[in-house]
């Protein structure tokens, strides 16, 4: 496996150096080690893994839940099943959350339309917005 220094994984990453030392110094970077002269040495599976993290970062992980996944990960295959349920939480998590999104743009899609009609026509449209897909449902904002 090709070694790399801080600079070419930042390069490969997309990342600065600043937030990989930012994402090393939270926990979130496991196995980094370090060559004589005390310079961090990467490899490829810390490309994947800066890619997990972003991802999950992303889709909503807290980075408190990211630390605990890290955690689980440094522990090793003792900790599969713990680390599979974290995940599976978190895909629920995430498809929830694509409902809610899809509802959202099913509402601003049927404004965008009744806006349109407006328009072309001249005359506000006597029927409320045309909806695509399912009714949104409302539900309580969730707190993190």
């Amino acid at each position: 496996m090709s070694q790399l220094r801080i600079g070419e994984l930042a390069l490969r990453t997309g990342r600065t150096v600043h937030a990989i030392r930012w994402y090393e110094a939270q926990g979130l970077i496991p196995g980094v080690a370090r060559d004589s002269g005390g310079r961090r040495v990467y490899d490829e599976r810390h490309l994947r893994w800066l890619d997990l993290m972003d991802r999950l970062r992303r889709t909503g992980m807290t980075i408190a839940e990211m630390r605990r996944y890290t955690a689980l990960v440094r522990q090793g295959r003792a900790t599969l099943q713990k680390r599979s349920e974290m995940l599976i939480a978190h895909r629920k998590r995430v498809k929830e959350t694509i409902a809610d999104w899809t509802a959202a743009l099913s509402l601003i899609d049927g404004k965008i339309d009744f806006y349109g009609d407006w328009i072309a026509s001249g005359k506000r449209p006597a029927d409320l917005p045309r909806w695509r897909g399912a009714s949104p449902k409302k539900k309580p904002h969730k707190c993190r």
